[in-house]
C-alpha cells in the first residue's frame, strides 16, 4: 500500500524521474559545453548520493503538498489496501490490520497501473529494474540494458547515460517511439544515436536470466541471436491497469480486451454511482489525462455537466531534446483519406534556438488542405514540451494555420518556430 499521497506520478513517476534528468542535464552541460559560453569548470565530481537525495526530497515536497490539499480541503485520508465491494462499500485495511468499511454514495476508481514485466525476467527491483527500481540505482551502472524504446525506456536511459553509463535499447516494434509522427522519429533516432544511446529497433527479447551481478539478455535480429550482456536492466515495455482490491467479476464491473476498466464520456462504470479514471481505465496512460478525468467524474458526481474527450491530449518525451505532440500524426491523417498539407520549420533556423546552442529539432504541423485547420502537431526540440500548450489551445478552437501564422509571436523566443511552421504548412515560411 501506499504510505504516501500522489500515487504513480508524484511517488514514482513523473516527478522523480523529471528531478533526475534536471539533475543529469545538468552534470552533461557542466560536462560538455559550458566552455562554449566561457565557463570554465575545473575537476568535475559526481556526487550521484546527493542526486538522489534531492531527486527523493522533491518528491516529499510534492507529496506533503498532497496532504496540505487535503487537509486545506477537508478530504479524509484512509491509509491502508483498499477493496471495492458490491453496493458502494470501500473496505479499507490498514497497516496494523485493522478493518474499515465506508459506504459511499458515489465511488471512484483510480488505481493506476503497474509496470508489465517479462516473464522469463521478473523483477527483483535489484538488477532488473522496473521503472520504480530504475530511479535508485546506487551507482552510474557500467552497462545500462533498456527493453523497451518508449517514452520511460528512453527518459531513464537518457539519465544514466548522461551520468556515464553505456546504455543500449532494445526495441520490438521497427522504430523507437512507435506511434509517433515519422519525422520525429527519424529525428529523435539521430540525435538520441549521437548523443551516445546504442538503440537496436526491431530487436526481439527471448530470454534472459540474472547471474550474481550481471544480467544477461537474449535477442532476436532477424536471423541474427544474440546474448546481450549488462549489470543492470530495466524492463519498460508497457504497463498494465492496477486491479488491486477490485473484483471485476464480483462487482459485475465491465472491463475490456486489455484489463481495463470500461468507461463512458462521463467516466461512469457499468456499476451504478462507481467511476473510474486514468490509467486503470486505459488509452494514453498520461497523468494530465487522468487528472482531468478525475474533474471530470467529480463534476458529474456533484450534479454538473461534464464530459471527457481525449482527441487534443498532449503527450512529452523529456528527453533532451525534448518531444512533444498532440492531435493526428501525418500518417494517421494520410491513412483516413483526408486532404491535407503539412509544414515544419527546423530550430536550426530559429535565433533563441541558436543562441541557446539547441539548434535540433523542428515544429511540424499537419493541416486540413481547404480549411487549413490544425490536425495534429509535433515537435522536437528545446523546451517544445511548454510550446504545446499555445498549440492545443488553438486546437481546442478549431484554429488554422492562417490562425496561428498571422499572430505576433515576440522575437526572440522559440515559439517563433510555431509561426513560421504555420506559416510553412501555407506555404509562406518567412525564415526558411
Amino acid at each position: 500500500m501506499d504510505r504516501t499521497l500522489g500515487g504513480t506520478c508524484v511517488n514514482v513517476g513523473c516527478i522523480p524521474s523529471k528531478a533526475l534528468l534536471q539533475s543529469s542535464e545538468h552534470y552533461e552541460f557542466t560536462r560538455l559545453h559550458a566552455a562554449e559560453h566561457g565557463i570554465i569548470v575545473g575537476d568535475l565530481t559526481l556526487d550521484l548520493a546527493r542526486i538522489l537525495k534531492r531527486k527523493d526530497d522533491v518528491v516529499g515536497a510534492n507529496t506533503r503538498g498532497v496532504e496540505f490539499l487535503f487537509k486545506k480541503h477537508k478530504v479524509q485520508w484512509a491509509r491502508g489496501a483498499g477493496r471495492l465491494l458490491p453496493g458502494n462499500l470501500v473496505e479499507v485495511t490498514a497497516a496494523d490490520g485493522a478493518v474499515t468499511t465506508y459506504a459511499g454514495r458515489s465511488v471512484i476508481v483510480a488505481t493506476g497501473s503497474v509496470p508489465a514485466a517479462l516473464p522469463f525476467l521478473p523483477f527483483d527491483e535489484e538488477r532488473v529494474l522496473s521503472n520504480v527500481g530504475a530511479l535508485r540505482i546506487p551507482e552510474v551502472p557500467k552497462h545500462l540494458l533498456v527493453i523497451g524504446g518508449g517514452v520511460i525506456g528512453l527518459e531513464l536511459g537518457s539519465v544514466w547515460r548522461r551520468l556515464g553509463a553505456k546504455v543500449t535499447v532494445v526495441e520490438y516494434a521497427p522504430t523507437i517511439l512507435p506511434g509517433n509522427d515519422e519525422d520525429v522519429i527519424k529525428e529523435a533516432d539521430r540525435v538520441f544515436r549521437k548523443q551516445g544511446l546504442a538503440i537496436h529497433a526491431a530487436t526481439k527479447v527471448v530470454g534472459g536470466r540474472r547471474s550474481g551481478d550481471r544480467v544477461f539478455v537474449d535477442v532476436e535480429q532477424g536471423a541474427t541471436k544474440l546474448t546481450l550482456d549488462a549489470d543492470y536492466v530495466l524492463v519498460s515495455i508497457g504497463r498494465k491497469p492496477a486491479m488491486h482490491g477490485i473484483d471485476a467479476g464480483a462487482l459485475g464491473l465491465a472491463v475490456g480486451a486489455r484489463g481495463e476498466i470500461l468507461v463512458d464520456a462521463q467516466m461512469r462504470t457499468n456499476v451504478p454511482n462507481v467511476y473510474a479514471i486514468g490509467d486503470v481505465v486505459g488509452g494514453k496512460l498520461l497523468a494530465h489525462k487522468a487528472e482531468e478525468e478525475g474533474v471530470v467524474a467529480a463534476e458529474v458526481i456533484a450534479g454538473h455537466r461534464a464530459a471527457m474527450h481525449h482527441h487534443n491530449m498532449p503527450s512529452v518525451v523529456y528527453t533532451w531534446p525534448e518531444i512533444a505532440s498532440a492531435g493526428l500524426a501525418e500518417h494517421e491523417v494520410k491513412a483516413s483519406g483526408r486532404a491535407y498539407v503539412a509544414g515544419k520549420f527546423p530550430f536550426s533556423a530559429n535565433g533563441r534556438a541558436r543562441t541557446m546552442g539547441e539548434p535540433s529539432g523542428f515544429v511540424k504541423f499537419i493541416c486540413d488542405a481547404s480549411a487549413h485547420e490544425v490536425l495534429g502537431c509535433h515537435m522536437i526540440g528545446p523546451n517544445v514540451s511548454e510550446l504545446m500548450a499555445s498549440i492545443v489551445v488553438a486546437m481546442e478552437f478549431r484554429a488554422s494555420a492562417h490562425d496561428i501564422g498571422e499572430t505576433v509571436h515576440a522575437h526572440p523566443t522559440l515559439s517563433e518556430a510555431v509561426k513560421e511552421a504555420a506559416l510553412a504548412a501555407l506555404g509562406r515560411a518567412i525564415h526558411f
